[in-house]
């Protein structure tokens, strides 16, 4: 075994003997059954991503292991399945047709619960002449404190409140959607009217009645938009709004603006009720309790939602509604005219807002289907979101210049308000991002922190306040930017 080459006689030593070639299996041979296999179960093994998928399909076709063993000579069905895997190439076909994205809406049902978010705003326009009085604290109207107090309350409590429904329609059950915002909405309403009288005392009874109005309208609008009747609560707006464009160009007497706001408010309130009033089937409760008896149904059941998983929906609510207060009263704090603009631009974009949520939602849909690497999807997601916050603060800025334009006696935006404006635009949109991938109380801790900053510094004069708005919406921004990076580049936050 370990002498020299043999050589033919006559050979010189430069000579490289002829190495025999392997033989072939004759003709007559079989061919090999793995090979076999593969060929007969080549779209499913190419379309597998493990070989544990071949083996279920090898054992859900009745080979047991004493088969597998006579027949191709391997152990098991594990054994099998890992031949298989390795002799044919991967191959992900297409589905046919076109992919299916649940991610699609219509832009102009967005754009319509942007301007129902906005027209609630005209009320204030009616009402301002029976809130007349003396100034309040910083140069603020008069009855400013109660309303905003009220607001802020209303907003904290049906941003919970609709969380809650939410949570119970996407168990399937709206009977108990229902049972929680007809007990919800006038306990808000309470709760609003409340502090208000609690801030206003007893200086200022008209505004106390005016924020009970606004809080019980916050109530019953949550019912409506949460049971998807935009277009009902559009229409019982029309009228007050309608009177509110005639009462900016000509006077109308208070009678009629307070015949406008109640008329309103009764049928906004009348349809909610309508929405969410009891049936013959309400005493059966939700789904999982409605053939048990009456023992049973009290007991609790892990199909029930917590109430403690809406709390950060209600701070991301409390926060974000502070920041847009703030925006909206800056003029008024640095001692210009008051300016509604801010306020006004800021709640018709949450309309383009939700469409380009589901947009990106969409294309980061297109993106796992379209990437093959990590650092592919990475760049794909950077790309969508970037392009999904630019036209979002496109959007902004035109409805900012917008109304600028069209609202009377409205000074021009600066280019430190006008940039604070467009952050604080960022920071809503990236916590709205957040908190629909589900990183809530990521986006209601940095909102509740910049409007806690945003308090203290303006509390303790540190900076004019456009700086300081400028400095916390800025900061804010690049926190809630940096998070969803780092969220969204994961694959698994897009399930």
């Amino acid at each position: 075994m370990t002498g020299s080459i043999w050589l033919p006689p006559g050979a010189s030593s430069d000579t490289v003997p002829g190495v025999p070639k392997q033989r072939r299996s004759p003709s007559w041979a079989e061919p090999d059954p793995i090979d076999e296999l593969a060929a007969r179960l080549d779209e499913f093994v190419a379309a597998a991503v493990h070989p544990d998928e071949i083996a279920a399909l090898l054992e859900s076709d009745g080979m047991s292991d004493d088969q597998i063993r006579e027949r191709y000579g391997v152990k098991n069905s594990f054994a099998l399945a890992e031949e298989l895997y390795d002799r044919v190439a991967r191959r992900f076909p297409e589905p046919d047709g076109p992919a299916h994205d649940p991610w699609q809406i219509g832009l102009l049902g967005c754009l319509l619960r942007g301007v129902v978010f906005a027209l609630p705003g005209f009320g204030y326009v009616l009402g301002a002449p029976l809130l007349a009085g003396h100034p309040e604290s910083f140069g603020l109207p008069a009855g400013t404190l109660p309303l905003l107090s009220g607001a802020l309350v209303g907003w904290t409590w049906n941003q919970g409140l609709a969380h809650r429904a939410y949570s119970w329609l996407g168990l399937g059950d709206k009977l108990a959607a229902r049972h929680s915002l007809l007990v919800g909405a006038p306990l808000g309403a309470l709760l609003g009217a409340a502090v208000a009288l609690a801030v206003a005392g007893t200086a200022h009874p008209t505004a106390v009645i005016f924020a009970a109005g606004q809080s019980a309208y916050l109530g019953a609008a949550t019912v409506l938009l949460v049971m998807g009747r935009e277009r009902a609560l559009l229409a019982t707006l029309l009228p007050m709004t309608a009177g509110a464009v005639v009462a900016m160009v000509h006077p109308v007497p208070n009678a009629a603006r307070l015949v406008l706001l109640l008329g309103s408010l009764l049928a906004v309130t009348t349809l909610a009720l309508l929405e969410v009033r009891p049936s013959d089937s309400w005493l059966k409760g939700r789904g999982e309790l409605r053939d048990q008896p009456q023992r049973a149904r009290s007991q609790k059941t892990t199909m029930s939602p917590r109430r403690t998983a809406s709390l950060p929906y209600a701070l991301f609510g409390l926060s974000s509604g502070a920041l847009v207060l703030y925006a909206a009263l800056s003029d008024t704090l640095t001692g210009q005219p008051h300016s509604a603009v801010a306020a006004v631009a800021l709640t018709l974009s949450m309309g383009p807002a939700e469409w380009l949520l589901y947009r990106f939602r969409s294309g980061s849909l297109t993106g796992i289907r379209n990437s093959r690497t990590p650092k592919a999807f990475w760049r794909t997601t950077a790309l969508t979101l970037t392009l999904c916050l630019t036209a979002y603060l496109a959007a902004l800025l035109t409805l900012t210049l917008l109304a600028t334009t069209l609202w009377p006696h409205t000074p021009r935006s600066n280019a430190v308000s006008l940039t604070g404006l467009l952050l604080l635009g960022m920071v809503l949109w990236t916590g709205l991002l957040l908190q629909s991938f589900g990183a809530v109380l990521a986006a209601a801790t940095t909102c509740c922190a910049a409007a806690a900053a945003q308090t203290l510094a303006l509390l303790t004069h540190a900076a004019g306040p456009h700086w300081i708005a400028l400095y916390v919406y800025g900061t804010t921004a690049l926190v809630q930017v940096v998070l969803a990076g780092a969220l969204l580049s994961r694959v698994t936050a897009h399930r």
